[in-house]
């Protein structure tokens, strides 16, 4: 068999890139620990094969093991992440590539909105990190048609009719929690979400690794990023410190639980503040994580307090995650994590020859060229 005259260090870096541990990786790869190791260190050298399988499993172009350095890889939009008040290092694949996704996503959008005459979208931009947060809050009701809170419904039941109101006036919103597949999950710890502005197809992405709770408040952070026309990267952090993030934390709290009305309902003198939280979750329709978000900012509850009861509120979901069985259905799936207007532009041109089916299938995450016409019915076209 021909072998491959790859450069062995960059074997090293692809596999560090991918965040797997030589163990972790080799267990991917179908090989012992000791053959890998000799691989990366140029020991044992690699078939054609193997080297196209490794890139494979590193979601490497293969091209990349031929370099004499690893190329700079760096975030396509602001990174607004900060650590202890710093910058967070080296991005994951999957941040990467879920940032490059939806930025071929904008661009095929953005091209087709322009073809149908579309005009530019007037809520991007239109206010700045110089505008206060009542202003931006009123400028979204406003424009979503939004009560101060649902009169129905739970916190789910408001995320589901928020992504529509906003989809309506011709933002697009995407929702994964993985790249495509579970052995590549997009970590929450790294990221809540994103905003890439435009001046046709703005596109918020909601990471949905995250627990239900939060992810709302991660759907207004993200909206206000498009209001004030910066396009970031925001994990949501409550000691952010940047002013991008601190408008869009504070726009998302009095939007979703206004300071005034949270004020006059919270019982100050429960033994329990939690005692708070159901008639609360009741009235603003939103989860127990917003609620104790929107006590902590407003000094209700120290900052020990809401982590602990944000620890416990994650791990009863994650132990839900792992008791529940099935789900919902393939397209189904797919129409929940892939903007609806989107979805149904890029199958309609398909469907109508406008444009490839390979095309469609890559913008589409994958889905497979045969599958589209099933994929059409679920949207109901």
């Amino acid at each position: 068999m021909a072998t491959a005259n790859i450069n062995t260090a960059m074997l090293t870096w692809a596999r560090e890139r991918s965040g797997c541990s030589v163990s972790d990786f080799a267990h991917k790869l179908m090989i012992d620990e000791e053959r890998l190791l000799k691989w990366e260190s140029g020991e044992q050298t690699l078939t054609f094969n193997q080297a196209m399988q490794f890139a494979d499993k590193a979601h490497v172009p293969f091209g990349y093991l031929f370099l004499l350095h690893p190329p700079v890889e760096t975030l396509l939009i602001p990174d607004l992440r900060t650590v202890d008040g710093k910058p967070v290092n080296r991005p994951s694949a999957e941040l990467l590539d879920i940032v490059k996704l939806m930025l071929q996503r904008q661009e095929w959008y953005r091209e087709y909105l322009k073809q149908q005459f579309i005009e530019p979208n007037p809520y991007v931009g239109r206010f700045s990190l110089q505008d206060d947060v009542k202003t931006i809050v009123e400028s979204i009701r406003k424009v979503l048609n939004l009560a101060s809170h649902p009169q129905r419904g739970n916190s789910d039941d408001y995320y589901r009719d928020l992504v529509n109101r906003i989809e309506s006036v011709g933002i697009l919103v995407m929702r994964q929690a993985n790249l495509g597949h579970f052995t590549r999950p997009l970590r929450v710890e790294e990221f809540r979400g994103f905003a890439i502005t435009d001046e046709y197809a703005p596109i918020i992405f909601v990471n949905h690794a995250d627990a239900p709770g939060a992810r709302l408040f991660t759907l207004i952070h993200e909206l206000c990023h498009i209001w004030i026309g910066q396009s970031g990267i925001s994990d949501g952090d409550t000691h952010a410190s940047r002013r991008e993030e601190v408008l869009c934390n504070a726009v998302a709290a009095e939007l979703l639980v206004p300071a005034e009305e949270f004020q006059l309902l919270w019982q100050q003198d429960n033994e329990n503040w939690q005692d708070n939280l159901p008639p609360l979750e009741n009235h603003f329709r939103v989860s127990s994580w917003v609620l104790a978000r929107r006590a902590l900012t407003l000094g209700f509850i120290q900052h020990d307090d809401y982590s602990r009861f944000i620890a416990k509120l994650k791990a009863a979901w994650l132990e839900r995650e792992k008791s529940e069985k099935g789900g919902p259905t393939y397209y189904k799936t797919k129409k929940a994590q892939i903007s609806q207007p989107f979805s149904r532009a890029v199958v309609g041109q398909a469907l109508s020859g406008q444009l490839l089916l390979r095309e469609a299938s890559m913008l589409l995450d994958g889905i497979k060229p045969a599958k589209i016409p099933g994929f059409a019915k679920e949207l109901g076209l």
